[in-house]
């Protein structure tokens, strides 16, 4: 079994397509699949299930998966220790909620890139069941997230800056007028609710009386939301600075509500050295956004 193997495999299953990991890798897709086929058959082992449009990793090829992130990190460590200690490459993983704290994972990502350009990031964005579960199968090294955090199952930071929710509206819309909106404003409104924020955010915001609320809609991706907001669909329950467009604005909620945004990884899951990299540098971000001073 050959390390290139391995990468070969590990590409497919993060891509869940055999064509996109090897456009990525870049190999032909004919010699991909002969090369996935040949470690099954010396496994004596199905790794994925083959569907129509994608694959996926089987019960034995989850568990294959994390042996060979394991070597493959292994491998890398080596490899760097006896070569120049500053040749660090490969690619970072990261599922990403909608919020402006993202800005500081930017800012560790451009510092990372200016040492290490070697080093690519790939963002997810999608639903909290699926992030979750490419997160615990280790095939997402970070997730950042509202949601709150299992500490039985991650370690984690949080970033500068809670969010603060509101309401998005049109700026010709007469309640624009408002400065803040109430939960009793909010009663007699359609309102477009963020599906992740169902979990938590919004059971904080409205107790048990949210079946009190009119719900005309559910979004996963702001954009969308904005869009309906646009077309007087309806209201948009949202944390601000997400949305760029001249015919909304936001107004927040009276008393104000706030989440944090975490930066969370697996507790068990041994770091690639490019992951752990942009670790310790949002760690310093952290660090020097709440002295307000940052050298570098």
């Amino acid at each position: 079994m050959e390390l290139r193997t391995l990468k070969y495999f590990v590409a497919v299953a993060r891509e869940e397509s055999i064509t996109r990991a090897a456009e990525k890798i870049p190999i032909t897709q004919p010699a991909l699949s002969r090369a996935i086929q040949s470690l099954e058959e010396e496994l004596g082992k199905k790794l994925f299930k083959r569907e129509k449009y994608f694959v996926k990793l089987t019960t034995d090829g989850l568990e294959f998966f994390q042996d060979a992130q394991e070597l493959l990190s292994l491998a890398h460590k080596i490899e760097t220790k006896f070569k120049n200690p500053n040749n660090i490459y490969g690619d970072i993983y990261i599922g990403c909620a909608e919020s402006q704290a993202m800005k500081y994972f930017a800012r560790a990502a451009k510092n990372v890139l200016d040492c290490y350009p070697d080093v690519h990031f790939n963002l997810y964005s999608g639903n909290i069941e699926d992030i979750c579960y490419r997160l615990d199968k280790g095939l997402l090294d970070f997730y950042v997230t509202l949601q709150s955090v299992d500490v039985s199952k991650y370690d984690s930071l949080t970033l500068p800056e809670p969010d603060i929710w509101g309401i998005i509206l049109r700026r010709d819309n007469p309640l624009a007028a408002k400065k803040f909106f109430t939960l009793e404003d909010l009663q007699d409104l359609p309102l477009i609710l963020s599906r992740e924020a169902l979990r938590e955010e919004y059971p904080k915001l409205f107790g048990n009386s949210l079946e009190k609320f009119n719900v005309v809609a559910t979004y996963n991706l702001i954009y969308n939301a904005a869009i309906m907001a646009r077309e007087n669909l309806g209201y948009p329950i949202s944390i601000d600075k997400l949305i760029n467009d001249t015919e909304l604005c936001f107004r927040p909620l009276e008393p104000q509500f706030k989440s944090n945004l975490h930066f969370i990884w697996r507790r068990d899951k041994l770091l690639t050295p490019q992951a752990q990299i942009l670790l310790d540098e949002i760690k310093r971000i952290i660090q020097c956004a709440t002295k307000n001073f940052c050298p570098r």
